[in-house]
């Protein structure tokens, strides 16, 4: 627990474990494009954002869950969904005339070959220039999904095992992954440059949406005469009783 006069409050995102602002700063400092990657337990975010005084403003991103609209139907929390994400937002930000950019993992564990990396080595080749080393950066059978495809031919054969065991549909999809990263990146790769350089539209303020609501209600009409007001009744004025006497022609009590 924190003891004494100076001790002085960590900020609420590094409280939360969200921000580490010693490694931000030195980050910003650079005054270059950052390029953000962040995990999750089903998805994968990739974005390249530059810094402002008024905020960070983010020049093209991409998440995993939109390989669907390209073909793909695996999962979307493997390396070879990170590759195809990292290349797609890798794409649309040369479209947008970012030339290059600086890793952010945030919080995330510097892992050899993990999902982070993948990302990265999806927006080099897409063609951003990253300063890395060619060592943290997961092989290409790794990237087109070979391990996975070996792992379910191993574990499929044995019958004391629970992995794999409750996919059903999805065992086709899993023996055609490395064919499905082919296909995918030809399909982000036909994209034209029209749509790579559209930005998604903006949502309007929760005040704007209060507003419309307002517009769209009916106005209720107001008379143009307005009724008389009513005369307020004076009140009946009470009966004065002597103090320690009782009513008229009663003694009191002792």
């Amino acid at each position: 627990m924190a003891q004494g006069p100076t001790y002085r409050v960590k900020f609420r995102r590094r409280r939360e474990g969200k921000t580490n602002y010693y490694r931000r700063r030195s980050l910003l400092l650079s005054r270059r494009s950052r390029l953000v990657v962040r995990k999750t337990n089903s998805n994968t975010i990739v974005q390249v954002i530059n810094a402002n005084v008024a905020g960070d403003v983010t020049v093209a991103s991409a998440v995993a869950r939109e390989l669907s609209n390209f073909g793909w139907t695996a999962g979307t929390s493997n390396l070879p969904a990170a590759y195809l994400t990292g290349y797609l937002a890798g794409l649309r930000a040369k479209s947008r005339g970012v030339s290059g950019a600086i890793l952010d993992i945030g919080l995330n564990p510097p892992v050899k070959g993990s999902r982070i990396y993948a990302a990265l080595k999806g927006a080099i080749d897409a063609g951003l220039e990253v300063p890395h080393s060619p060592e943290i950066l997961p092989d290409d059978s790794r990237v087109s999904g070979n391990h996975i495809v070996s792992g379910f031919e191993h574990f499929s054969g044995l019958d004391n095992t629970f992995m794999f065991n409750r996919l059903g549909k999805k065992k086709t999809t899993i023996t055609s992954i490395p064919k499905q990263v082919d296909a995918v990146k030809k399909s982000l790769l036909a994209i034209p440059a029209a749509d790579l350089k559209k930005k998604k539209p903006k949502k309007a303020p929760a005040k704007a949406k209060a507003a419309e609501k307002m517009e769209k209600k009916p106005k209720k009409e107001v008379p143009t005469v307005r009724p008389p007001r009513a005369i307020p009744r004076k009140p009946k004025p009470k009966k004065l009783i002597a103090r320690g006497k009782g009513k008229k022609g009663k003694k009191g009590k002792i």
